[in-house]
């Protein structure tokens, strides 16, 4: 089950940020799309950095003009990436160091192909265990 790759469970319908973008923009966006962090791409859907909440929050209480900072000048460029082929249990296990909440996904090029979460992981978990729902059932939209 952990031997399984990345690229079975992670999100690829990823809502991404651009660094030209302004704080302002990207917290509409996570408030909206309830998100606590957004990958930062270039117009290649290249992987540039990770925006979180926290990094927004930090970031305001430093400077006043806050919502009007590009995002590059906010973001964390010193990320964790996974390649798609990454097991299952290498994700898990960097979960397990509590300091990441996303994961992104990326190719040999360093385009992201996806983002894991812990969430994910635990789905998957749940899935192979329990063929039918338990207590939550997911609703299609």
């Amino acid at each position: 089950m952990m031997n399984e790759e990345v690229r079975t469970i992670m999100t690829t319908d990823v809502a991404t940020a651009y660094a030209s973008q302004t704080v302002g923009e990207i917290a509409q966006i996570m408030l909206r799309e309830e998100l606590q962090q957004l990958p930062v791409v270039d117009r290649d859907d290249k992987l540039l950095g990770l925006i979180t909440s926290y990094d927004m929050w930090r970031d305001c209480r430093e400077n006043l003009d806050s919502e009007s900072r590009l995002v590059s000048e906010v973001m964390n460029t010193r990320i964790i990436k996974l390649a798609p082929k990454d097991k299952v249990g290498t994700a898990a296990e960097l979960f397990m160091d509590r300091r990441f909440k996303t994961i992104p996904v990326v190719n040999l090029e360093g385009k992201l192909k996806g983002v894991v979460t812990a969430f994910d992981i635990i789905r998957y978990t749940l899935k192979r265990e329990y063929k039918e729902p338990i207590l939550y059932r997911e609703v299609l939209g």
